[in-house]
């Protein structure tokens, strides 16, 4: 579907439920195996499996954490590892390709989120190889379920060793929400939500920035234009979440009740898997340039980080990583170009996250 305007009002209806346990009579009767391959999209108890009224209840409990003052206050601390990037990047041997996605794309947004988050340095990297486990769907059965138990083993441990050694960080205050019986959080729904803030705080913001370096450096055009200021970097972030959405498709949702969508009947209990990448290009909204990346268009509006009450809290946070992460790359490397073709790069498995699977460049 590329309409909107549909997919709007599939988001915001009270109509759609994000509960499988509720709305999902498939699930809820044992009908979903374990090789269904998003089995570990929708498992996992938080706030993003959940519906109504639980479903704010448990937001409230994460969105101290991205306040625009918190966010605000976490800039100087992303502008110091961005520049700490950039230096190792200058400092390597200038002769072969980089792979600016991994070197650069991929660690920034990961140190930010283990930070946040309070990632004792032993677990940095097992979470990492599940993380990225979790955005493959093509694993198979036995490769999924190992890769998940192995994550939610990994914040078990994350959570047993801030009990014992508590900080100003996410997980220490989760602890102590979980620790309040007045609060009703519970110590599941305290690793569900763990889960979903480090699969989704750190791969997106790793695809935005990857997307962003890949549009800039296949626009030269709008790349110098930032580089002399006449192209403002918000610009060219929102055009590129507009224009390649870091979530291609995100599941799941669930039909609370049958209604009627446009010319189809969704009966209750459907399951629906929407496409930001789709409705992004609505051609009713963008026009015949829809299929273009031009940081100029005076309707950036996008869907990107979803919409309505499910909306991405970590929004303002991925922006502002991209906002310090773009130009201190770029002012570093102005003359950065691709060491391949576009069509040499490959994406990262799967239809769910929108990135490349390498991004090689020369950088100078």
């Amino acid at each position: 579907m590329t309409d909107a305007a549909m997919l709007k009002e599939i988001l915001s209806s009270s109509e759609v439920s994000k509960d499988p346990r509720q709305h999902w009579p498939a699930f809820r009767n044992g009908e979903i195996g374990k090789d269904f391959p998003l089995l570990n999209w929708v498992n996992t108890r938080s706030m993003f499996t959940a519906y109504g009224a639980e479903h704010r209840r448990l937001r409230k409990f994460v969105a101290p954490a991205f306040t625009d003052r918190r966010t605000a206050a976490l800039k100087p601390r992303i502008q110091a590892i961005a520049d700490e990037l950039v230096t190792g990047l200058d400092a390597a041997p200038q002769r072969d390709p980089v792979d600016i996605r991994e070197h650069f794309a991929y660690p920034l947004p990961l140190r930010v989120i283990n930070e946040l988050v309070g990632v004792p340095e032993h677990l940095i990297g097992p979470l990492r190889t599940c993380v990225d486990g979790i955005f493959d769907i093509a694993l198979s059965e036995e490769e999924a379920v190992a890769n998940y138990l192995t994550m939610i083993g990994l914040l078990q441990e994350l959570v047993a060793y801030r009990r014992e050694n508590p900080a100003e960080d996410m997980t220490s205050t989760l602890i102590a929400h979980a620790d309040d019986p007045a609060k009703d959080f519970s110590v599941e729904v305290l690793v569900g939500t763990l889960y979903l803030t480090i699969n989704a705080g750190h791969e997106t913001t790793v695809d935005l920035i990857d997307q962003s370096i890949y549009l800039l450096l296949t626009n030269p055009d709008h790349l110098a234009a930032a580089l002399a200021g006449s192209l403002p970097w918000a610009d060219v972030i929102e055009e590129a979440l507009r224009f390649e959405p870091s979530i291609a498709h995100a599941p799941l949702r669930y039909a609370v009740t049958d209604f009627v969508l446009g010319d189809v009947t969704i009966t209750e209990g459907d399951p629906i898997l929407s496409c930001p990448a789709g409705v992004n290009r609505d051609p009713k909204i963008y026009g015949d340039s829809a299929d273009k990346f031009d940081p100029y268009r005076t309707n950036k509006d996008h869907m990107a980080f979803g919409y309505g009450a499910h909306r991405c809290p970590g929004a303002p946070l991925a922006r502002l990583e991209a906002q310090v992460a773009l130009p201190t790359l770029f002012q570093r490397f102005p003359h950065m170009k691709l060491a391949v073709s576009p069509d040499e790069l490959g994406t990262v498995p799967g239809f769910i996250a929108n990135g490349h699977d390498h991004l090689p460049v020369f950088l100078k």
